[in-house]
Order: C-alpha cells, then sequence, then structure tokens
C-alpha cells in the first residue's frame, strides 16, 4: 500500500510518501514547507491566524500532492504547537477539513516514541540506544531498544520557543540558554528517579542536520551524507560558538546551514549541550528519518 504521513511540527510541515508493501517500508518522496507555527503562539497561548493560514496552506498543498501521486490511504499529526495551544482544537478541525483526513495531536511521550522508532535506524540493533529529537517548541527524549521505548518523554525547550525568550548575541549569550534547557530538564526528570541513560545516542530535526553538514563541510541539501554521521560534544560546541559570533545575514552564507534555520540554530546548539552534559552524552549519530518515519514503522510494520 502507497501511504503518506504529514506531520505538523512547530517549525515545519513534513510529508513523508512511502511504500509498505515492502519491509522495511520504502521511502517515496519527503517534502517541507517551513511554517513556524510555534511563533505563531501569542500570550495567551492561542494560534495567530496568519501562523494557522500558512501551517494550513501547507498542508492542503501536500494533501493534495499525495493524491496527485496516488496514495491510498493519508494521515495527519501535530505536535507541540498544536498540544500547547488554547485554540488547538480550532485547528485540528481547520486541519481536519483542508486536508480531508482525522488530525491525531499527539502528546509528548507519543512525539517521542514516534522519533525514537524512526531515528535508531542509524544505532546497532537489539541495543538499548537513546533518542533526541530538537523540534522548534519541544525537545523529546527517549530510551529503548528492539522491543520499544522503555522511557519517553517531552520538554518544553524547543529552539523556536527558546529563542523567543533568550537573544544570544555572541557565545558568551549561550551560557543563559544552556542553563534554562538545564533547569527544564532537570525538572523533568524529577518525574523519572529511575532514568538510565544508554551508551548510544542519535538525534534527529535540523538541529542534528545542521551540525552534521557543518562538520563534515558539506551543503545542507545533502541529505544522504549526512545520515549516520557521527558528532562529539566537543564538535557541537565548536559549531555553536563559530554559528553565535556569526550575525544573522553571515550565517545565512554558510553553505551547511538552511537560511531558514539560521536565526534558531544556536538555540538548538545550546538545548543539545545541555541535554548532553546532564545525560553525559560524549557522541551521537545523526539520523535523517524521524518521526514520520516512526509512525509509518509503528502502524505500518
Amino acid at each position: 500500500m502507497i501511504v503518506a504521513v504529514i506531520g505538523i511540527g512547530s517549525n515545519s510541515v513534513r510529508m513523508l510518501t512511502a511504500d509498505t508493501r515492502v519491509r522495511p517500508f520504502r521511502a517515496l518522496a519527503r517534502d517541507r514547507a517551513g511554517t513556524r507555527l510555534f511563533a505563531g503562539l501569542d500570550e495567551r497561548n492561542n494560534l495567530s491566524p496568519d501562523s494557522m493560514a500558512k501551517t494550513l496552506t501547507a498542508v492542503g498543498q501536500m494533501a493534495g500532492e499525495a493524491r496527485r501521486r496516488g496514495v491510498e490511504r493519508l494521515h495527519l499529526f501535530a505536535t507541540s504547537a498544536a498540544r500547547d495551544a488554547r485554540n488547538g482544537r480550532e485547528f485540528m478541525a481547520a486541519a481536519e477539513k483542508t486536508a480531508g483526513v482525522p488530525m491525531q495531536i499527539l502528546s509528548g511521550p507519543e512525539e517521542a516514541e514516534l522519533s525514537f522508532l524512526g531515528a535508531c535506524d542509524v544505532l546497532p540493533a537489539g541495543s538499548r540506544c537513546g533518542v533526541i529529537d530538537i523540534g522548534g517548541g519541544s525537545t523529546e527524549i527517549v530510551t529503548g531498544s528492539g522491543s520499544g521505548p522503555d522511557c519517553a518523554f517531552s520538554c518544553q525547550m524547543g529552539a523556536v520557543r527558546l529563542f523567543q525568550r533568550f537573544p544570544i548575541s555572541g557565545r558568551a549569550g549561550m551560557k543563559a540558554v544552556e542553563e534554562e534547557a538545564d533547569r527544564i530538564l532537570g525538572e523533568k526528570l524529577r518525574a523519572y528517579p529511575d532514568f538510565s541513560s544508554p551508551e548510544a545516542w542519535a538525534g534527529t530535526g535540523g538541529t542534528f542536520t545542521t551540525l552534521a553538514a557543518m562538520v563534515k563541510n558539506i551543503p545542507w541539501q545533502n541529505r544522504a551524507e549526512m545520515h549516520g554521521t557521527c558528532v562529539t560534544a566537543e564538535e557541537v560546541r565548536g559549531v555553536g560558538e563559530t554559528l553565535a559570533d556569526l550575525s544573522l545575514e553571515e550565517r545565512k552564507l554558510l553553505p551547511g546551514l538552511q537560511p531558514g534555520r539560521a536565526d534558531i540554530v544556536v538555540h538548538g546548539v545550546c538545548i543539545l549541550l545541555s541535554v548532553m552534559s546532564r545525560l553525559g552524552i560524549g557522541a551521537f549519530k545523526v539520523s535523517e528519518h524521524g518521526n514520520l518515519d516512526g509512525y509509518i514503522r509503528k502502524y505500518y510494520g
């Protein structure tokens, strides 16, 4: 069966079209539109009409493209921005009407589970491992093995969320963001006193692919060359400080950095540095696969 799943994230809308008649499934196409839905949350935690309209336009275009490709089954879910918004149900109704299918708003643990199922393919099969997914509104952390996750949670510290609260001008500005991320993660871990950090970790999301491209000195469009790249904590720190010292326009000229991510990328790096420090992670592998892949693996085998 040819299926497609659209994921409405806090920073972008993505779609994965796949052939599930083979095992493992075969990805046929990946589509992305940067929409910054989370940036549309106002002081009352309502999504603005403009942010919803931009996101719904992308959803409609992708749903139309899925049908043109002959997709037999279309799925739709949303993550942090939609579940945080007071008018999330209103947005869900509009998205369902636009796409023509029901929409699921994932909980934090559900989002973490899907990220794990999608991204752990770069790690040794059968061993216990962990996955970090840094998004625009939240960061998911999940550990588990081939039998599935054994611990999964979401933290309210996405790259866009912290960008709105903590401006960074130069590497000295990274400290406040790292400290805030460490505080948020530390509070979350109090609910998981038996949390055990595995040795092998993977990372998924734009922060990780940017780091892979910067470390390998390749254009950000070279997705296939990023998958499986090993990045150390020292390399993360080096890239973050280099980017923090550059102006926004200077960052946009770097071949390894997607221009639409130039403003928030250092905040994503700061979140990652805090997670690595708190959990004792020395290095990780970058996965090009994420919660869309995880969704298909969970529901289609």
